[in-house]
């Protein structure tokens, strides 16, 4: 989830961006706002593939230190002069192995024993329309399982999403 084609999500719908100025700087904005390490590199025309649909952002300008790509300078939303060979990919570290301690309310978590580090529960979602919907299973030890609906709300469904790149 921490390399690959970038897509953003813009009035309910998915696009790619395009490659014009995009560097290093973006590709940073972007592993940070998926919790994905330090940007490696920036890949340009398509190199994960070809997106379809709309572009979304073209001639992206981001600093590096930005909290998320909308606060980056870019030519406004929708408008671009680009075609989907140069759709924007994004290779980040992954470092995103370990949650943060105390375990970060945005991801779910789990800790064998209280001294141990705090990880990430490994997730899919299987049986849906497409990868983001679906049941819900868990990976511990070498098998998967199912969640218990017991008390499961709209709350846990939302840190599923994002854990999962899903919105």
């Amino acid at each position: 989830r921490c390399a690959g084609r970038l897509e953003v999500l813009w009035k309910q719908q998915w696009g790619t961006v395009c490659d014009d100025g995009w560097d290093l700087s973006d590709a940073m904005v972007v592993c940070r706002q998926l919790d994905c390490g330090e940007a490696l590199s920036s890949p340009g025309s398509a190199h994960f593939g070809q997106g379809t649909g709309f572009i979304w952002l073209d001639d992206m300008n981001c600093t590096g230190t930005e909290a998320d790509l909308s606060a980056c300078r870019t030519r406004p939303w929708g408008e671009h002069n680009c075609n989907h060979e140069e759709d924007a990919g994004v290779v980040c570290s992954g470092n995103s192995d370990l949650c943060p301690s105390p375990c970060d309310p945005r991801r779910l978590c789990h800790v064998d024993r209280p001294s141990e580090i705090k990880k990430p529960i490994k997730l899919q979602l299987v049986n849906g329309s497409s990868r983001c919907a679906g049941r819900v299973e868990v990976l511990y030890g070498q098998q998967w399982g199912t969640i218990c609906d017991d008390h499961w709300d709209i709350i846990d469904a939302e840190v599923v999403c994002r854990q999962l790149g899903c919105g």
